[in-house]
Order: C-alpha cells, then structure tokens, then sequence
C-alpha cells in the first residue's frame, strides 16, 4: 500500500529544488515527493526530471502550461495523489522553510494521536520564525488573529503551509467549492476540514525564510488573505463543501468532531 506523498509546488525554484528532494529522501521513511511545476522558466522541472532516475518509483513530475498558482497546484497534486492510492498527504514549500525533519512529527500526530489533519503551526506554544523582517511578522500574526475571530476556527496559524492530510479528508472535500488560489487557499482548506467535522491538530515548528530565491509574497497576495476570509466566512452560510457520493447521497464518512 502506498503510504505517503510529499507534494511540493515549484515556481523558479532551482536554487533549491535538489536539495530538498535530496533532503526528503534522506530521512530514510519511505516518503515518496510530487513535484507540480507551473512551467518554470529557470529549469526546476528539468532538474527534477534528471533526479527521476536516482530516485525511481519515489519521485515525481507534474508539469502545468503557465503559472496557475499554488491552490490549484495542490489540488492537482490532491487528486494525484488519491488516484495513485496514498494515504497520508503532505504540503511542503521547496525553500526549506519547512524543515523535512519536520514531516515524520506531522505523520505522527496523523498516524498516532487522532488528527485528521495536522499543521505545522508557528503560532502554537514551541512554534516560532526566523529571520523575518517586524513587518512581515505583524502581517503573519495579525492576519492569523483576524482570521481566527472572523471564522470562530480554532486554528491559531490559518496560512500554514506545511501540513499533513489524512486520505479521507481530501476524498471528503469537494474541491469544486475550494474558491481561492494563494494567500486564502491554506485558510479555505484548513476551514473546508473543520467545518466537515475532522479533527485538526497543530504542531509546532520553527518556520525559518528562505535563504536561496525569491519570495512569491505580495500585496496582493495579502489582500486576498484579508478579503478572503471574509468571503469564505459569508459562503459557508451556502456552500457544502462535502463530496457527494455516485449515489447522489452525502457521503457520511466523516464522523469526528473537531475538539
């Protein structure tokens, strides 16, 4: 049974997509890694493509014509990853913001202590960034604030995006009503699992920026975070996202109730 995929989406990323790929698979834990390129001009894709045949069966490409951005990135690596079969499901930057350490300490508190869903959070008590500028932290913490009081989701850090997917929190998820591609697509997904009932956890990380590339971040990316939520908060008065199974009936999978 395959068990485990690392999605990592790449935009310019050849600084550090080596690198990364080299670091999952050096834990030694059987983590398999797709990366979903969005025609990168610099190369990532060949890059990855050339590791293919040191790591055969365990690492993978997905290409995409044009720059169609994060959300939809993942979401291509989503249904990937549930056709092929795997049962634990991982977001993760190529930057080495997150740290791959990191991954078995998310696929513990999956595998182990009940989440459905679990995020590597720098908002919880042991959590923490590094080296990053006064304004950006205010922008992170306010927006995670914000987004808290406006949703009532008790996640304290909304815009993660290291996070580890159980199998059927994605097959429960229509992803059909998952309406943003950047800043609020973490918030959106986050929002979509706890209002289907699943059990989310945060473990703390320390977020570290990256050191190697450019920053995808902008102020309009921010302003979809701030505009965002308020659209998300209002829709869900509306909008289901639960699948609906082939026989037209609510899939009643889900059965946990967030704590």
């Amino acid at each position: 049974m395959l068990e485990k995929i690392v999605i990592i989406p790449t935009y310019n990323e050849k600084e550090n997509i080596s690198a990364i790929i080299t670091a999952v698979f050096a834990l030694k834990q059987d983590y398999h890694v797709l990366v979903i390129d969005d025609s990168s001009p610099d190369g990532t894709a060949d890059i990855v493509r050339d590791l293919m045949s040191v790591y055969p069966g365990q690492l993978f490409l997905e290409e995409r014509k044009g720059k169609l951005g994060l959300g939809t990135a993942y979401i291509h690596g989503f249904k990937w990853s549930i056709e092929k079969g795997y049962q634990y499901v991982f977001e993760m930057d190529a930057d080495f913001s997150h740290n791959p350490k990191d991954l078995e300490r998310l696929y513990h508190a999956c595998k182990n202590e009940g989440a459905d869903l679990a995020i590597g959070s720098r908002y919880v008590p042991g959590g923490k960034t590094e080296n990053w500028p006064l304004d950006r932290q205010l922008y992170s913490k306010g927006g995670a604030l914000y987004t808290k009081i406006i949703t009532w989701m008790p996640v304290n850090d909304p815009t993660a995006g290291f996070v580890c997917y159980k199998r059927n929190v994605l097959e429960a998820i229509n992803f059909d009503m998952i309406q943003f591609v950047g800043y609020a697509f973490q918030i959106e997904m986050k929002f979509a699992a706890w209002k289907l009932g699943f059990t989310i956890k945060e473990v703390p990380i320390t977020f570290v920026d990256r050191k190697i590339g450019v920053s995808k971040m902008s102020k309009g990316i921010i302003k979809e975070g701030v505009l965002g939520v308020l659209s998300i908060q209002w829709q869900s008065l509306f909008k289901n996202y639960r699948k609906k199974v082939k026989n037209n009936e609510v899939d009643d999978m889900v059965t946990s109730k967030v704590g």
